[in-house]
């Protein structure tokens, strides 16, 4: 990776729709140069996939949190399956610290983030949980 791949990557964060001629006329390169890099990246798993990102009204009309679990010894696998069957959790991260995993979740209203918290806290292997409601996003890459 150069610092082109670099710069191509930022512009696909801004807009992973963006067209190949687009992102040549901005990064001042042909057409064929970006189509050919864009290959590399994704043959050699730079690029795993392309995803959709919310309006900003979308995400504003979502309740967001992170919910801290920790988790009882030897239970994290199933812990994990089991979120991974819960919508409303969209980011799952295992850290250091005072806890073992962070959840980013997401719900419709107060009432929806109530029940999903408590969803996780009465999961078979979940010890304790701890969370903190999203009120502002000030920075989103």
């Amino acid at each position: 990776m150069d610092d082109l791949d670099e710069h191509l990557l930022g512009r696909l964060r801004e807009n992973a729709r963006a067209p190949v001629a687009e992102l040549a006329r901005a990064l001042g390169l042909s057409r064929t140069t970006i189509q050919s890099r864009l290959a590399r990246l994704e043959r050699t798993g730079v690029i795993a996939g392309y995803s959709v990102k919310l309006s900003e009204a979308r995400e504003a009309a979502l309740i967001h949190a992170y919910v801290m679990l920790t988790v009882e010894p030897k239970q994290a696998a199933a812990v994990i399956a089991a979120l991974k069957r819960l919508s409303g959790v969209r980011i799952l991260q295992s850290v250091s610290g005072p806890c073992d995993m962070i959840a980013t979740v997401e719900a419709a209203n107060v009432s929806e983030m109530d029940a999903l918290i408590d969803e996780i806290g009465g999961l078979k292997g979940v010890e304790r949980t701890n969370s903190a409601i999203v009120l502002a996003t000030k920075l989103d890459r």
